[in-house]
């Protein structure tokens, strides 16, 4: 089975739809008619299509008509050996293939700049993580990927590991040698799972960097929302030859919804069939419209919109150009300032700014050159306005964490709270990260230094969103109770 012209949720949802079944069963909205404002807003064409698992429609958590052929039609899409819909978002697809290989004790190599969902997972398995500290590029302020000779002298020191954990973009577009890597784990017999969050699109446009699955990895997480087009919190969960998928699918209803929402399932369903039958075009003007982005940008003057020239093959491997990534050192603002300035100002959203870059997210909403033309617009006028002396600017994005214990013996011991001056020296037992993108400053387990206090404060001062921590207003921290 593989017609991709096929979308058999969407199918199940419009015959539904014709039957003008009378409900008796949850949601109790009932096609809409229990919450007018509720109608009015999403209308209710939407509501008519939020409802409960039935036979017609199958059942998320032991899919055996139309889920199944969906999940079937998916993952021939993808090159895998089988494909799972996610609808907890992408944080869960990452959990479920942590927790389907890693069990208390286990190690499992990854670089630290890894999104909160991966450190998450650990917290609740109880596996310990052997960090590769990423190579910074001391231009951008920012991490690179994974060097093949650091994940080498990873597995050498520690055979014993079950996983090697691998960023397949980075959110700011860097790829690391996926191929290799994947090559050295599984001549010790370690399992590859690959966080592709940002990286749907390497499975249909041209020239992209090479997909998980084409790598050969056992398992890959990925957002159809963010370059993909479903509904946001709809994600994908792709298991290649090495992984057991009926255990997949167990560790997946140990965390995910029993009532699967349909608007998510559908969007998955119709998107994947829209990049399966024309992911080629969409993804070419997607690079045609970064691309023309980044020249004009970098005609601007004191923004650097980074891309493939980064390529050094290693911690470079390779770039995602569909990523316009843009560096704000030189201008004397740090990201977040961009990113306030461009919404409050020009009415742009962007998708993050950080200490010293920001991102703009090109993907398959955007049709021509209207809305390109108005970002470069904007931040012309912004160098104009607002250029200042870069002098006192902290650069650095990483700094390289000192682990004392594993996140889960941290995040659960005794713990009391310190305000986060008086922390320097102490054990951390909960996060500290910036979000977008989701990364952390402090993970639990690992030692408060005075350079990470600083980089919390000044993130702080420069308007980041900072989150993790119990305290909302960001002045105190829990600590290990008694110290370490």
């Amino acid at each position: 089975m593989n017609n991709q012209e096929r979308a058999p949720i969407y199918e199940a949802l419009m015959e539904l739809k014709a039957k003008r079944i009378v409900p008796f069963d949850v949601p109790g909205h009932k096609r809409g008619k229990g919450n007018k404002d509720l109608k009015d807003f999403l209308g209710e064409q939407c509501l008519e299509v939020d409802v409960n698992s039935m036979k017609l429609l199958d059942n998320l958590c032991h899919p055996v008509g139309v889920i199944k052929e969906a999940e079937e039609l998916a993952a021939s899409a993808f090159g895998a050996k089988e494909a799972f819909f996610m609808v907890n978002g992408t944080t869960s697809a990452v959990q479920a293939m942590i927790l389907s290989v890693l069990r208390k004790g286990d190690k499992i190599i990854l670089p630290r700049n890894v999104h909160r969902s991966v450190i998450n997972a650990l917290v609740l398995c109880g596996a310990v993580p052997v960090y590769i500290n990423p190579q910074v590029s001391q231009r951008l302020g920012i991490t690179l990927g994974m060097s093949v000779s650091d994940v080498k002298n990873a597995i050498l020191k520690n055979p014993d590991a079950k996983a090697v954990l691998v960023n397949n973009p980075t959110y700011y577009g860097v790829c690391s040698n996926i191929k290799e890597i994947v090559k050295l784990a599984h001549e010790k017999d370690i399992k590859v799972l690959v966080d592709e969050a940002h990286g749907t699109h390497f499975y249909f446009g041209d020239n992209m960097p090479v997909s998980a699955m084409s790598a050969g990895a056992d398992m890959s997480a990925f957002s159809m929302h963010k370059s993909g087009g479903s509904l946001t919190q709809s994600s994908f969960l792709l298991c290649g030859e090495g992984a057991n998928p009926s255990y997949v699918r167990q560790i997946i209803n140990l965390m995910q919804t029993t009532s699967g929402s349909y608007l998510l399932l559908s969007s998955l369903d119709i998107s994947r069939r829209n990049l399966a039958l024309n992911g080629k075009n969409i993804f070419s003007k997607v690079v045609e419209l970064s691309e023309y982005a980044r020249e004009e940008i970098n005609k601007i003057g004191d923004y650097y919109a980074f891309s493939s020239e980064l390529i050094n093959g290693d911690s470079v491997f390779d770039f995602d150009i569909t990523k316009l990534s843009i560096n704000t050192f030189d201008l004397g603002l740090a990201g977040i300032e961009v990113y306030d300035i461009l919404r409050d100002e020009y009415d742009i959203q962007i998708e993050f700014g950080d200490i010293g870059n920001i991102l703009a997210y090109v993907s398959v909403g955007d049709k021509n050159y209207k809305n390109i033309e108005r970002l470069i617009g904007a931040l012309t006028e912004i160098r104009r306005l607002y250029k200042k002396d870069k002098i006192g600017m902290l650069k650095q994005e990483y700094i390289n964490p000192t682990v004392e214990l594993s996140p889960q013996e941290a995040f659960y011991a005794d713990k009391k709270s310190v305000l986060l001056e008086q922390s320097v020296g102490e054990i951390c037992t909960e996060f500290v990260m910036c979000y977008p993108p989701g990364i952390p400053i402090l993970a639990p387990g690992e030692k408060i230094t005075k350079d990470v206090v600083d980089y919390i404060l000044y993130a702080k001062e420069k308007g980041c969103f900072l989150t993790g921590l119990e305290d909302l207003e960001i002045q105190r921290i829990n600590i290990l109770k008694g110290g370490f």
